[in-house]
């Protein structure tokens, strides 16, 4: 998806290009197929090539894709996420304090509710 989303519309082969694995022609086709199955991409045909482009914005598709991982992986608790992330992850100093301030400024919206 991200292929897709760096331009408006792509071919199979520049799909590819813009991998940074080396996948087969036919892979790709096959994972966009997919995709399109899905209802995150479709696609329109131009000459002989086939011409996607995606149907999502990437936000909405992050979002839900953190829901399936939360509901999947971690039972539904953010906070076994956040301590994975934390655990794993070589944060700098400065990765740390923005998820504070994300956290701190959530609390507030919660609180002045």
């Amino acid at each position: 998806m991200g292929a897709l989303w760096q331009s408006e519309e792509a071919t199979v082969a520049e799909v590819r290009e813009r991998l940074s694995v080396d996948l087969a022609y036919t892979t790709v086709l096959t994972v966009l197929r997919g995709l399109e199955q899905k209802g995150y991409a479709a696609h329109r045909k131009e000459g002989r090539a086939f011409v996607y482009r995606a149907r999502v914005a990437a936000e909405s598709a992050g979002a839900s894709l953190v829901e399936r991982l939360l509901d999947r992986v971690y039972q539904g608790s953010p906070v076994r996420l956040m301590a994975q992330l934390v655990a794993d992850r070589d944060l700098t100093a400065a990765d740390v304090r923005r998820m504070r301030a994300l956290l701190d400024e959530r609390l507030r919206e919660m609180e002045a509710e």
